[in-house]
């Protein structure tokens, strides 16, 4: 049985801890959710809560998306925002509304495409960590070396 003085000791080295990090997580659905990646969405979130609490989960989905993924990802947790344009554009606009954002202090995009680079340059300049989650074939050399973490997600 610990002593009082452990007890204090823990609880002081407890408190000392950093705070949990929130996390911002924004995924390119038509870029990640594809039949030839096939990618675990649910080890991607528990890679990435080793980083802090997934505080904003969205799934960025063209007007092409049929009924059952949508449900699909509601089902696991992400709030699909689907768009009838550029999805890249609104997953961009979303990510810096996040950069700004004092309530988050993690960008995370799981994406395998180089256009996103410049939201993680800006994101870093402001004091942001970042992280890429990718998945191969055609993980953009651009994203993984600019990110602060780069996960790469499993696939089934």
């Amino acid at each position: 049985m610990p002593s009082m003085m452990e007890k204090i000791k823990a609880l002081v080295k407890k408190e000392r801890r950093e705070p949990t990090k929130n996390i911002a997580l924004l995924v390119d659905g038509p870029n990640v959710i594809r039949k030839d990646i096939n990618v675990d969405l649910e080890d991607v979130k528990r890679k990435l809560a080793k980083y802090g609490r997934i505080k904003v989960c969205k799934m960025y989905l063209d007007q092409y998306a049929s009924d059952k993924l949508i449900e699909a990802m509601t089902n696991q947790g992400f709030e699909p925002i689907i768009t009838t344009g550029d999805v890249d554009v609104t997953l961009a606009v979303d990510a810096m509304q996040q950069v700004y954002n004092p309530a988050i202090q993690v960008i995370a995009l799981m994406t395998r495409d180089t256009d996103f680079r410049p939201v993680l340059v800006k994101a870093k300049e402001l004091g942001k960590e970042t992280i890429v989650i990718g998945a191969q074939p055609g993980f953009s050399a651009a994203l993984r070396n600019t990110a602060d973490v780069v996960i790469m997600a499993e696939t089934r």
